[in-house]
């Protein structure tokens, strides 16, 4: 964990020290990780995020930010041959007005979408459906990413 400030109760901390979610980790780079989404929107959504404990993009690093994108783009063309989606969202949210659900710890959201993939479940059941279980989408993204390394 060298570099890295961990922050007690941050689940990307637990989850890059193998302490929580670590099955949920796909790829783990020099200086950030690839996560599958503990709460997914879609199947395939990832998060990027840096080995170390920041806020903000402000306090990244070039070598960071640099990663940070590079493993956004294999997380592009990797969901792109896992899923074929016929589009993607990709984006940060920083701080609670913005959306942030994990306000200390910055991460990029890589979401696949399919033409009509909104439906009423989320708002309406308060709860999402899925057609692959997490465990499913690591083990199919695992291999993906370790041949672009």
């Amino acid at each position: 964990m060298t570099g890295k400030n961990p922050s007690k109760g941050c689940v990307f901390c637990d989850a890059f020290d193998g302490r929580e979610q670590s099955d949920l980790v796909v790829f783990q780079g020099r200086t950030c990780f690839v996560i599958l989404n503990l709460y997914p929107y879609n199947n395939g959504h990832l998060m990027v995020v840096p080995n170390r404990h920041i806020g903000r993009l402000a306090e990244a690093t070039s070598d960071e930010l640099s990663e940070m994108m590079e493993l956004t783009r294999r997380a592009e063309i990797i969901l792109t041959d896992a899923y074929a989606p016929h589009g993607m969202n990709m984006g940060i949210n920083l701080g609670k007005p913005a959306g942030a659900g994990i306000l200390d710890h910055v991460h990029l959201h890589v979401v696949p979408r399919w033409n009509g993939d909104t439906n009423f479940m989320t708002v309406v059941g308060g709860t999402r459906v899925l057609p692959e279980e997490l465990p499913v989408s690591a083990a199919r993204l695992r291999p993906l990413f370790e041949a672009m390394r």
